[in-house]
């Protein structure tokens, strides 16, 4: 039977080596691509994508099979095999193309139909986020467990936007005035796997965005649940990689979540 810490030790690894390329690379000048009006890739991600797919492909573990890869720059379609590793090479594009530091390498191990371990290198903070199913979570190696904030007037809120957020304004901007006029702050991050582990390390009370890809949640699933928190869609019901929404909180916080974002959408 394969032994999922033995396997995120492995994975951990070649996650190390992608950092270590990560910042290698932000010290040098970027080759920057558009996808789309506002959706970047550079050399970086490419970089960062085929290494982590060589790598990941050369483990070697008993009970362990090489199995499929579903990464962003690669992916053709979101059907997800099973297993396979699901790899955001650089998560907060826009972010490292601008110079922030806030880009993550963000890479699970979905199996029969759960997540089993999830990793978010974010080696530009300084940070690396981990968890296996049932062991718990964990950044540099210090266990992690999110908030006990159990009011919204008191919460500090994440949210995110979409690459065709022009065509979405109308609920983006009614979901956002909803929870400003209730929470104690808002924020705008610029990557999905940061919102999440720092929901599950408790810098964050909470964190929805309606239009995500599994390379941008997976890992981050695996981390906020492991912490002792909730995921869900935004609407409550379960989680599903290939939906494309997300809402995530300290456990405390979800209900009231659901309740302000489905609140904004009717009126």
């Amino acid at each position: 039977m394969l032994c999922f810490k033995k396997l995120l030790v492995k994975a951990l690894a070649a996650t190390s080596e992608a950092a270590h390329l990560l910042e290698k690379q932000s010290r040098l000048s970027r080759t920057v691509h558009h996808k789309g009006r506002i959706d970047l890739v550079t050399e970086t991600d490419l970089a960062i994508e085929a290494l982590l797919t060589q790598r990941l492909s050369e483990i070697d573990l008993e009970g362990y099979e090489p199995c499929a890869v579903l990464a962003e720059e690669s992916a053709r379609s979101l059907t997800i095999p099973d297993p396979c590793w699901i790899i955001d090479p650089v998560d907060g594009t826009t972010n490292y193309a601008h110079g922030l530091p806030l880009a993550a390498i963000s890479v699970a191990y979905y199996q029969e139909g759960a997540i089993r371990l999830g990793i978010v290198e974010a080696p530009l903070l300084g940070e690396c986020y981990w968890a296996a199913q049932g062991q718990g979570a964990f950044c540099n190696g210090q266990p992690l467990s999110v908030s006990g904030t159990s009011s919204m007037t008191e919460a500090l809120v994440a949210t995110g936007f979409p690459y065709d957020v022009e065509k979405q304004l109308k609920p983006i901007g009614a979901r956002l005035l909803k929870v400003l006029e209730v929470a104690q702050g808002v924020r705008r991050c610029g990557a999905a796997s940061l919102d999440l582990v720092w929901v599950a390390r408790g810098r964050f009370d909470a964190y929805y965005e309606a239009s995500v890809k599994p390379w941008d949640v997976a890992a981050g699933f695996c981390i906020v649940t492991e912490a002792g928190g909730a995921l869900t869609h935004m609407d409550g019901s379960e989680f599903s990689l290939v939906r494309g929404d997300v809402l995530a909180s300290n456990g405390l916080l979800q209900q009231e979540m659901v309740r302000l974002l489905r609140e904004a959408v009717e009126e």
